[in-house]
């Protein structure tokens, strides 16, 4: 039976790479896939990894009816035998119940890669409508990591390095970055309720002493 499944995990979780494994996979198997993103690190209808490895990709806009696009696809003699979503949190909650209507009416297996909270903790609206409608939900097994070496559970957005926790949700950036830069760093729960990220930790033990120790 085809399936709506969602992959889900923190940042530099490996997610954008399990999504172009299970494209080479049934590409070599001889099946065709759409592969849909929006907002990737790459640009415009990209699928990129952090390996370096890069695909085409139908850019997903906003307002775009993804169930309409496969079906006009089909209409024209296009042969789509499944579909591979990545960036699925940026989508909105109607363009889901598209993906849940690939499944039931097409019968076409999609597979959706995403995360589920913003910067904030926040539910993604996108990752929210999967979480309600998905057949199945996977979480990827490879664990990033925190600075502190414990596993990695949330997504802090930081601007000099320091975390922010205000802001719009979406502003594409991508972990790694130089510190002046709008970037991402994924944190354990115990630093991100701390606002700790690796670039405030090494300051805070490169600052001096401010009460200094004096015999009498």
């Amino acid at each position: 039976m085809p399936e709506l499944v969602f992959f889900s995990g923190t940042m530099d979780c490996g997610k954008s790479t399990l999504a172009l494994q299970i494209s080479h996979n049934r590409s070599a198997r001889g099946l065709q896939g759409v592969i849909f993103t929006r907002d990737d690190r790459a640009g415009e209808g990209k699928l990129s990894s952090r390996l370096g490895l890069v695909t085409e990709a139908v850019e997903v806009t906003e307002g775009m009816d993804m169930y309409r696009y496969l079906v006009d696809r089909l209409s024209r003699g296009g042969k789509v035998d499944h579909v591979i979503v990545d960036e699925a949190q940026f989508l909105a909650p109607e363009q889901i119940d598209q993906l849940a209507r690939v499944v039931d009416d097409l019968g076409l297996d999609v597979f959706a890669f995403g995360i589920t909270t913003d910067f904030r903790t926040k539910l993604f609206p996108g990752s929210q409508r999967l979480i309600e409608l998905a057949d199945r939900i996977e979480t990827l097994q490879v664990e990033a990591l925190c600075w502190c070496g414990a596993r990695a559970t949330h997504n802090a957005r930081t601007v000099d390095g320091e975390m922010v926790v205000e802001g719009a949700q979406v502003v594409v950036g991508d972990v790694n970055r130089p510190a002046e830069e709008v970037g991402y760093e994924v944190l354990c729960r115990r630093h991100h309720l701390r606002r700790m990220t690796r670039t405030s930790v090494r300051a805070g033990v490169l600052s001096p002493d401010v009460l200094p120790v004096t015999s009498v």
